[in-house]
């Protein structure tokens, strides 16, 4: 039975402004609703998540949502949250982007024939043939300079500079709702709450040009207890393509989340129902360092964006890699490429198969070989303080590494102490 879908957002945390009479409109009729996806690169990352999500929900309503690619408005660049004028982007990379973002949404929408089937459009297809001309004539004269600049992500702007090509996108944007309404019957426009502005455009062009009516809401930006941005690591955004960031980083990220953060993180970006995560925090509350809720989280979200066996793979790896009683036998069971994710970051060297067909002394090894550790000195005293480990077992100064010691025949993973691993790569 299809939920509503106001209150389970609500719920959720996901529901900042709303504007009067969309609540009661969404409980009356099969409703066409919208988000805009801005096509910088061709994939896209966890912050996306929330739109998506607000769709996939709008669709589990019983309701119709439309993904909108901005292959024109990324062309132009929105001045919401930028301090900067954003560097423009040719159609060679847009629609290469474009058709990266759509395979990233087919996993999450059901792209179907039905009333509620999903829908993906890019803006480029309407606003290729319009002239500027007509686009000021039939458009721009329908809003003042006044109501434009009133809008927060245009007035921050205004006082440190700003193009006419970044002022006139809250139009361009604004339009977008005006053709989905008149084509598809789009009544809603949804996004993050820096897109207030932009949206309520749109549904002053609705009403101005076509006396119609639109409706919008907006969740909350997602920050981090930190004030860290949401979505980022030491080593860049996370990305929902496995290329650009593996299963096994992107379980670590949900993982990692903070007690703080987590409970926001399962309502806005897993399926599980209120009673669920509420019994799930509970449990968590009595053992918090079983961190039985990220567990749950990066499980429901890894599935969700990837799917079973990348998560199998990510729950492999996680264990035997941070399982202190691990042995080679147990990292034999894991792949090559789920090593060097694991191990991401991770220096590595590579060493010549002939130098551990004739035995390569862990000291060579740690120090000589690979450069790992800056001298043969340094080596031998952190074997004598007994720090150094070969596939998670320590060792000695008299350790050679041979055949044997290969994970895979052309891996192995050296340790110093609790935190620091090397890789070398038998070739």
């Amino acid at each position: 039975m299809p939920k509503n879908f106001v209150e389970e957002l609500r719920w959720r945390g996901m529901l900042q402004d709303i504007m009067p009479g969309t609540e009661e409109l969404l409980e009356k009729e099969l409703v066409t609703g919208y988000v805009g996806f801005d096509p910088t690169a061709d994939s896209l990352h966890a912050g996306n998540l929330i739109p998506i999500m607000m769709l996939k929900h709008l669709q589990r309503a019983g309701h119709r949502p439309i993904a909108l690619v901005g292959g024109a408005t990324g062309m132009v660049g929105d001045p919401s949250g930028k301090s900067d004028e954003r560097n423009l982007l040719d159609e060679e990379t847009l629609a290469k982007n474009i058709a990266g973002v759509k395979s990233v949404l087919e996993r999450f929408l059901d792209f179907n024939d039905s009333e509620t089937g999903a829908v993906m459009v890019n803006n480029y297809d309407w606003m290729k043939n319009f002239s500027f001309i007509e686009f000021i004539r039939d458009v721009g004269k329908h809003l003042t300079i006044n109501y434009m600049s009133a809008k927060d992500s245009v007035k921050k702007r205004i006082e440190t500079g700003i193009s006419f090509t970044e002022f006139s996108y809250q139009l361009l944007q604004g339009y977008d709702f005006l053709h989905l309404y008149r084509e598809f019957g789009c009544k809603l426009q949804m996004g993050g709450s820096d897109q207030w502005g932009n949206i309520t455009t749109g549904t002053e062009l609705v009403r101005r040009i076509d006396a119609g009516e639109g409706f919008a809401f907006t969740c909350p930006l997602m920050t981090k207890a930190d004030g860290s941005k949401f979505g980022k690591t030491a080593g860049g955004a996370v990305w929902l393509d496995a290329d650009k960031t593996s299963p096994y980083a992107f379980y670590q990220f949900w993982f990692n989340a903070t007690d703080d953060d987590a409970p926001k993180y399962i309502r806005t970006f897993t399926l599980l129902e209120k009673e669920e995560i509420e019994a799930i925090e509970a449990e968590h509350a009595e053992a918090p360092h079983l961190r039985v809720l990220q567990k749950r989280l990066a499980a429901e979200v890894t599935l969700m964006v990837h799917n079973q066996e990348a998560l199998d793979s990510a729950l492999r790896t996680t264990e035997i890699l941070f399982n202190k009683k691990s042995t080679i036998d147990d990292l034999k069971k894991l792949s090559n490429q789920e090593i060097l994710e694991g191990f991401a970051g991770v220096p590595q060297a590579k060493i010549a198969k002939a130098d551990v067909d004739a035995g390569l002394g862990i000291i060579d090894a740690l120090a000589g070989k690979s450069g790992f550790l800056a001298s043969n000195g340094e080596a031998k005293r952190e074997l004598k303080g007994n720090a150094i480990s070969v596939n998670k077992a320590k060792v000695n100064a008299e350790y050679v590494i041979t055949a044997d010691d290969l994970i895979n025949d052309s891996v192995v993973i050296l340790g110093k102490g609790k935190k620091n691993n090397y890789i070398l790569i038998v070739e």
